[in-house]
């Protein structure tokens, strides 16, 4: 009986907890922020120089980052439905609860787990629809700021508008059937993009199973130690999206796998190795392999020598963006102007979406060189040719025991960038 009532009062201290995050995450401060018209804005690869609205021009490199040859769209619209088209992943509340626990909700723990779920579905972007592609309903929104687009300053879309944006969406939104809103595409390729897209986003799905949910990465976090509740740091989500991925049983992925670098250092043999391993199809189209790198970039806050590389990762065309952050609170960076970095932020409390019907809203589902020493590098060979013991590939394990000893020395996790 004394077991039982600790089990009760611990049901209610997570439900306590529970009820106090999904009210603490469901309110956003909206915030004003603002882009200059005189600097690029990077966006996962893509550059932007709103001083040449209408105009498409070369920009030169500049800044230690090497963009010359990225096209500019100088367009703010064609910025906003860029931003917009991302898929952005929140926290959510009355989902299906999480096995092994009393949870419905991941407010106030799930930050990594969504940012890197932004990660993969960029990814799973690039793959499948290419980095050029745009989510065709993206401007059909309105908002009340729209005029502030076309003053002297350009407001920034943080994930904090796009969450402002919500409640609108939420009462614009009427149920539209799939053929519907495939009537609405002219070629058979923008239909094919659409279905694709809603495929994308049905697979991270709140439900167990959907295959990169938040269910699924719990129960492959439970081998490295992890459970419902805990706060998961880059590293481990790293681990965690490698496993979701390899387990996947799809046959849109059979040709896709994620590496994870070992000790900051990218074995370019081991990459081959492990794209070769997970192909089933002859079609070069069909093969991906996203790479991983765990990294910290100083003690108890970001060195800032490390900025000009970070943009330097953020300006190249096949970036899938970082995740990392504060302590324990984490973000998924996607771009930058000048030394201020764009992010979506995951802290905002959304409601259950049912992926799993038909005509599910696809509204709130997207959103939107100084330093000293190399953060990562990339070798020849394979990780075995300098002495290191190769990573094992007993798919039964999350973790091999190297892999165990490398991450707990992460054990400060919140200061990891991936």
């Amino acid at each position: 009986m004394e077991a039982t009532g600790t089990d009760e009062v611990d049901k209610l201290k997570t439900k306590f907890i529970s009820a106090w995050n999904n009210m603490k995450y469901s309110w956003v401060l909206k915030t004003k922020t603002y882009f200059s018209r005189n600097s690029p804005v990077l966006l996962l690869g893509k550059c932007y120089h709103f001083k040449y609205e209408d105009e498409n021009k070369m920009l030169p490199a500049r800044s230690g980052v090497t963009i010359e040859d990225h096209v500019i769209a100088g367009s703010v619209e064609e910025f906003r439905k860029d931003f917009i088209s991302r898929i952005w992943l929140t926290y959510r509340e009355e989902f299906p609860q999480l096995e092994g626990s009393a949870l419905t909700t991941d407010c106030g723990w799930g930050c990594t787990l969504r940012t890197g779920q932004m990660l993969l579905a960029q990814g799973l972007v690039l793959h499948f629809l290419g980095r050029a592609w745009t989510w065709p309903d993206a401007l059909n929104i309105e908002n009340s700021d729209s005029e502030s687009w076309t003053s002297h300053t350009v407001k920034k879309f943080t994930a904090s508008f796009e969450a402002s944006l919500s409640g609108e969406r939420e009462l614009k939104t009427s149920t539209i059937s799939l053929k519907e809103t495939i009537g609405k595409y002219s070629d058979d390729h923008e239909m094919r993009n659409e279905m694709y897209h809603r495929k994308i986003i049905s697979w991270f799905g709140d439900s167990p199973l959907a295959l990169f949910g938040l269910h699924k990465l719990i129960e492959y976090g439970k081998k490295s130690g992890k459970k419902a509740g805990d706060w998961y740091g880059p590293a481990v989500v790293a681990h965690i999206l490698r496993k979701a991925v390899e387990e996947a049983r799809h046959p849109d992925l059979q040709g896709l796998t994620i590496y994870v670098a070992q000790d900051c250092t990218v074995y370019n043999s081991d990459v081959i190795d492990k794209q070769s391993a997970s192909m089933t199809s002859e079609n070069a189209d069909d093969k991906a392999v996203i790479i991983l790198v765990p990294v910290r970039l100083g003690g108890e806050r970001t060195n800032t020598d490390y900025l000009e590389f970070v943009k330097g990762i953020l300006s190249l065309e096949y970036c899938v963006g970082i995740i990392g952050g504060k302590p324990k609170q984490s973000y998924y960076f996607a771009g930058f102007q000048d030394d201020s970095l764009i992010y979506m932020d995951p802290h905002y409390c959304q409601s259950f979406v049912d992926v799993s019907t038909k005509d599910f809203p696809l509204e709130m589902l997207t959103f939107s060189s100084k330093e000293r020493y190399p953060l990562f590098t990339f070798v020849n060979g394979h990780s075995r040719d300098y002495d290191f013991t190769s990573t094992t590939n007993n798919e039964e394990d999350l973790f091999s025991e190297d892999e165990k000893k490398r991450l707990k020395r992460f054990s400060t996790e919140e200061f990891v960038l991936l």
